[in-house]
Formats: C-alpha cells, sequence, structure tokens
C-alpha cells in the first residue's frame, strides 16, 4: 500500500478542517516553530528567540498596522505588546518579506494574535499579500464596531500614511 507525504495528507485534511470552522492560522509553506517573543518594535513586528536562542525579526503576515507617530500606532504597538512578550508563541511561517524579517502568523495560547488586533481595530487586513478569511471578517467587525482606528472619521491605512510621508521628506526644505 503506497505511503501519503505529509504534505498530501495535509492537503487532504485541510479542506475538511475548514469546513468545521475556526480560527486556526492560514496554512503556512512551512512546519509550525515555538519561538519565545523578547519585545515589539510596533504594531506588527517583534523579536522573538528561537531554541538556539537566535534572534528573528518578525512581521506579521497579513496585517498592518499604524505606524509610529500615525493615530494608533503606540496603542497597537502596546496591544502586541500585551498580547505577545515574555510569551511562548507557535509561529506559522509564510517566508521572509524584502527586509529579511521572518514573516508569520503568530499564536499564544491558541489565540490568533494577527486576527485579535485586527479585531480590535488596532491593524488592517493587508489584502494585498493575504486573502484570509478570518483577517477579512475580523476587519470588518471592527468596522461595525467602530473600535481602534475605525473609531476614526476618516481612518488613514498604514501603507497610504508611509507614502504620504515618504513624499513630505523628499521635498526640498524651502517648499514644506
Amino acid at each position: 500500500m503506497p505511503t501519503l507525504s505529509r504534505s498530501c495528507i495535509l492537503a487532504l485534511a485541510l479542506p475538511c478542517l475548514a469546513s468545521i470552522g475556526g480560527t486556526a492560522p492560514a496554512a503556512s509553506p512551512e512546519p509550525p516553530v515555538t519561538w519565545r517573543v523578547v519585545g515589539v518594535s510596533d504594531g506588527d513586528t517583534l523579536t522573538a528567540l528561537d531554541e538556539d536562542n537566535q534572534k528573528h525579526k518578525v512581521r506579521l503576515h497579513g496585517i498592518d498596522a499604524p505606524e509610529i507617530g500615525q493615530p494608533f500606532g503606540t496603542k497597537s504597538r502596546d496591544a502586541l505588546g500585551t498580547l505577545t512578550v515574555r510569551k511562548t508563541a507557535t509561529l506559522h511561517l509564510h517566508g521572509r518579506d524584502r527586509y529579511g524579517r521572518d514573516l508569520a502568523r503568530v499564536e499564544i495560547d491558541g489565540q490568533d494574535v494577527n486576527v485579535e488586533l485586527v479585531k480590535n481595530g488596532l491593524a488592517w487586513h493587508y489584502v494585498r499579500y493575504d486573502k484570509s478569511p478570518e483577517l477579512a471578517k475580523a476587519e470588518r467587525e471592527a468596522r461595525e464596531a467602530k473600535r481602534g482606528v475605525w473609531a476614526d472619521k476618516e481612518p488613514v491605512p498604514p501603507w497610504e500614511w508611509r507614502a504620504t510621508e515618504r513624499d513630505r521628506k523628499r521635498q526640498p526644505a524651502a517648499q514644506k
């Protein structure tokens, strides 16, 4: 009798698990790792130590949090810290970004941290890089409840805020 590979079993099981519902992070191309979170930089970037005590910068996959200096930037960073720092996390890795950071859905005690930040209005679902129905639903609920950034009359997505800041910094001093 032929033996099924792990990826084949996963491919067969995922549709069944998806039909059950639940909040498990979206499937990632790599096996999950367990690391200890030791710090946060902002609302979507943390630092973790692996089993060999090596430091990793981790960008939360599928979300984009307000920048520090942008409304809700500090609240988002503080919320990520409260949810993760000094805790052991399961990271569902999704490769690396252009800055060399590990991309991951982060889970602590069964809670999807990425979804939690979006649900609380402290991050946007970054649909340019992720099509997760859980993140889409979390953002929809946060918008409807006017939580976090959605309490603002016209919230500015971080990617637009960064572009405006880049343009502003490029202007000659006389034009500022």
